[in-house]
């Protein structure tokens, strides 16, 4: 089964320089095993047509890779990273791109649920011990639940042995820290429900959709972590509703006087308070 499903999204993976091609200048291109193909003109993040023997290595297999997509639909490198990079490298990248976003979408999540479930009684947080913003949870279950950590790490352990065994090749000479030929970044055989279409075209679709949502995730939850390490320390939800009712209290304001509405000089209560005056 992992066979036929590693088979499937090596079609998706390949390289579709002749679909891409604005031109109809051949040429010869090494992939990461460095086999042979031939290919036909592409275009650069510029936009204008350039032959495919412009193009180093690395661009022309990373132009071949699913995730490019608008706004930037010929790629965005403006570092110019693949123009130096090997095949091998930019395969190396796109595996920790891939595992990256997967950890910062279920961190996420994490953060969003966990806060708000923080007086539900379940998972490790059934006396209602762990409470107040994501980023100080964790040492709050090291007190509670001393056992927490081990088998976290042990989880964790494992799932990382399973993503070597399958994609990483011996380290040994020159194989040392480089994937192997045959793998499919991110493809892990994983696909218990049978979710994976058949069509290489929508599987290369779903890749393209996971890099996006990876990417937005990793943004958001460096944001998040950044949020609420500003004061008063707020949980992130509570930093949306401290700072709307602070905006509507401030809108109320300008328009009373307006309408010839006396202000009162009252504090307001609730969240809002401790922000009214900052």
């Amino acid at each position: 089964m992992q066979a036929a499903l590693s088979q499937r999204v090596a079609l998706a993976q390949a390289p579709r320089a002749a679909r891409a091609a604005r031109g109809s200048v051949k040429v010869m291109a090494k992939t990461v095993s460095g086999k042979t193909v031939s290919g036909k003109a592409k275009t650069v993040k510029g936009g204008a047509a350039s032959s495919s023997s412009d193009l180093t290595p690395g661009q022309e297999y990373a132009l071949g890779l699913p995730g490019i997509s608008e706004p930037f639909p010929n790629m965005f490198d403006p570092a110019n990273f693949t123009k130096t990079a090997k095949p091998a490298d930019i395969k190396r990248w796109r595996e920790s791109e891939l595992l990256h976003g997967r950890v910062a979408m279920l961190a996420a999540l994490g953060f969003v649920v966990g806060e708000q479930l923080e007086d539900f009684p379940a998972f490790m947080n059934w006396d209602g011990s762990v409470t107040g913003p994501a980023i100080y949870q964790f040492q709050q279950i090291e007190e509670v639940r001393p056992l927490f950590w081990e088998a976290l790490v042990l989880c964790i352990g494992l799932a990382e042995v399973w993503r070597v065994a399958v994609g990483w090749a011996t380290p040994t000479g020159n194989g040392f820290n480089s994937l192997k030929d045959e793998y499919n970044p991110g493809f892990l055989g994983f696909d218990p429900l049978n979710l994976l279409p058949e069509d290489e075209e929508e599987i290369r679709v779903l890749q393209t959709k996971e890099l996006n949502n990876g990417r937005l995730a990793m943004i958001g939850i460096a944001g998040f972590v950044l949020q609420e390490l500003v004061p008063p320390h707020r949980e992130i939800f509570e930093h949306l509703a401290l700072y709307a009712e602070r905006e509507l209290i401030l809108e109320i304001e300008d328009l009373d006087p307006a309408l010839n509405i006396p202000v009162p000089d009252i504090p307001p209560a609730g969240i809002g308070a401790a922000f009214y005056n900052k």
